[in-house]
């Protein structure tokens, strides 16, 4: 499928009544607090980094430092887990289309903390990371050649996703539709969008793809921010999902 397809087909889906639905029954309740801070239904697909979060261009800037770290990391890709060997929640995504291909993932943070092992087998990536404000989840993002991930919406309105690419094939490169904007990544150009929209990627191209995602906090008023962290930060952290994220990392590390 080409962008334009893509970009076709995401228009040619229910609108109106019926979209408002099927949202409304994909999120938190909790959602509704941030949900008119954030733009409601005309909140924007991708940001601006420079208007939005700034402290990010500081990854951007250090794009072949993460590369090189990431080299290290690939030389045993093998060994690395799928996302839904961490979170069984993710097995959708993860695991249904192109089964016979992998979405790989190297955690760097969660929410649960930090995987320290991990951490140590990227020390400046870690370091730049923890410059930046609010962020609660990072890591790279693996997806083998051929391996595409359906149509979905993250279920939490209370953080935004940066993606600076690492590794991207030449040749038919891999795009990502949200909601019914298209991108395309690029080696060192990182981007800023909503992952509460659906979204989903096309990687028909004959490389691996790889790039950094770093989560963090919605900018929203203080009274929302704060709700935001308590959430996140202080009961999102001790779910029993997010321990066990937390213990299959260290499985793996």
């Amino acid at each position: 499928m080409t962008p334009t397809e893509a970009t076709n087909q995401a228009a040619a889906k229910p609108s109106g009544m019926q979209r408002v639905k099927r949202a409304a029954r994909n999120v938190l309740d909790i959602n509704q607090w941030y949900f008119r801070s954030a733009g409601g239904w005309k909140r924007p697909a991708f940001y601006n980094i420079d208007e939005t979060y700034p402290a990010l261009r500081e990854l951007d800037r250090n794009y072949l430092v993460i590369r090189e770290e990431l080299e290290e990391i690939l030389k045993q890709r093998d060994q690395l887990p799928r996302y839904h060997d961490l979170a069984k929640s993710e097995q959708y995504i993860s695991g249904t289309i192109d089964a016979d291909k992998d979405w790989k993932v190297f955690m760097l943070r969660s929410l649960a903390g930090k995987p320290e092992a991990n951490q140590k087998k990227c020390p400046k990536t870690t370091a730049l990371l923890d410059k930046i404000p609010n962020v609660y989840q990072a890591f790279f993002s693996i997806l083998d050649p051929g391996k595409s991930i359906p149509a979905h919406c993250g279920t939490y309105l209370g953080y935004l996703r940066y993606h600076l690419g690492l590794i991207v094939p030449k040749n038919n490169p891999p795009f990502m539709r949200v909601n019914t904007e298209i991108h395309t990544w690029e080696e060192g150009k990182s981007i800023l969008f909503d992952d509460s929209w659906e979204h989903e990627v096309y990687n028909k191209s004959d490389g691996l793809r790889v790039v950094l995602i770093v989560d963090f906090l919605r900018p929203m008023p203080v009274h929302l921010h704060a709700a935001n962290v308590m959430l996140t930060h202080i009961l999102g952290r001790y779910s029993e999902e997010a321990k066990q994220v937390l213990a299959n990392i260290k499985k793996y590390s």
